[in-house]
């Protein structure tokens, strides 16, 4: 047993003096300094978050605000389009209460409908054509069988169908050809 303590204070020598231990006057103080900085660094932190917070909940608020106003106005290029429609046709009244001319009327009438059309085609409107094209239920309302054409052809169209931007709007309302009956 000797020999090790022998040992132990040869290899101390050998390896010089240990650490200094720190006093605990000073160690309280380091740790108190130490605490200091990670309390400052928690509350920096601490408001970093509260500010991240407040920004998302801004760019909610704000994102909302822009989809109500783009919901709002989204047709306003749409209507700017059509006024000058409207103005055409209260031309067209005007022009037939001071007129006995009904052909200019006509004519008006339907320069102001193809007006209307090219607003509405330039916005995503396609009319659909029906008239001697195979009835397909999809775009098609039959609302009544005729015994002329081919069976299953549309003979007649009573009211045109439409697709907005590839989306069905209206089903044409058709009239469908059926087999003859045999007497």
């Amino acid at each position: 047993m000797k020999e090790n303590e022998d040992f132990l204070q040869e290899e101390e020598m050998a390896e010089g003096p240990s650490e200094i231990q720190e006093a605990p006057e000073e160690a309280v103080s380091r740790l108190k300094s130490e605490l200091e900085a990670k309390a400052k660094e928690a509350e920096e932190n601490y408001n970093r978050y509260l500010r991240s917070v407040a920004d998302l909940d801004n760019y909610r608020k704000r994102s909302e605000k822009e989809k109500q106003d783009a919901i709002s106005f989204a047709n306003e290029c749409l209507i700017s389009e059509i006024l000058p429609v409207v103005d055409n046709f209260e031309r067209a009244l005007s022009h037939a209460n001071g007129e006995e001319n009904l052909e200019s009327l006509r004519q008006g009438v339907k320069l102001t409908i193809d007006q209307m059309l090219a607003v509405l085609k330039k916005n995503g409107l396609q009319e659909i054509k029906s008239v001697g094209e195979r009835f397909d239920p999809a775009i098609h309302h039959a609302i009544t069988e005729e015994e002329s054409g081919e069976p299953g052809t549309v003979v007649k169209e009573f009211q045109r169908g439409y697709t907005l931007k590839g989306r069905l709007l209206r089903p044409a309302m058709v009239a469908v050809s059926k087999a003859p009956a045999i007497h």
